[in-house]
């Protein structure tokens, strides 16, 4: 056998197991969701559908790979090696999801997801005066989303009290 496929064959393995896994302790620990009685769907049934959805397809990895199928290595057709990482922006993103983890139990989530959402698009090239009042909508349906569609209750900050944000 080919020492190239060899390998490649068990990396594919190690993948599936891999996702697998990580597939079984997303079922494990969704588990440990306090959930309410009277909600339907409830907090757990996305992390339940996820980990299912990790396993099967971990399992269909491993399957495909005994079976002799394996992934194509990648050409790399569209990829300028000649380009540099640019460290900048790479900095600056990493500046931003480090003040929303910060700023999350201090002003709350629609104001943290606020400053995540248009400082990455910010960062990314987008105009700030159309950046920001999309951030601002999409970090507001996201808190009602979690609060009245899964009842969970992302942290209000600010706004705590406010009916339709405070889940």
């Amino acid at each position: 056998m080919n020492p190239e496929k060899s390998s490649a064959k068990v990396e594919e393995y190690a993948f599936g197991g891999l996702v697998a896994v990580v597939g079984a302790f997303t079922l494990i620990d969704a588990t440990t969701i306090a959930a309410r009685a009277d909600n339907a769907v409830g907090p757990r049934a996305f992390p339940y559908a996820v980990g299912a959805l990790l396993i099967v397809t971990g399992v269909a990895a491993i399957v495909a790979t005994a079976r002799g199928r394996l992934g194509q290595a990648e050409e790399g057709e569209d990829v300028d090696t000649g380009v540099r990482t640019d460290w900048v922006t790479v900095a600056k993103l990493v500046a931003v999801l480090v003040a929303h983890l910060v700023l999350i139990d201090t002003v709350g989530w629609p104001v943290a997801a606020t400053v995540l959402f248009f400082g990455a698009a910010w960062t990314l090239g987008a105009v700030w005066w159309r950046a920001l009042p999309i951030a601002v909508v999409l970090a507001l349906v996201v808190q009602v989303v979690f609060a009245y569609g899964l009842g969970l209750s992302l942290p209000a900050g600010i706004f705590e009290g406010v009916p339709f944000l405070d889940g």
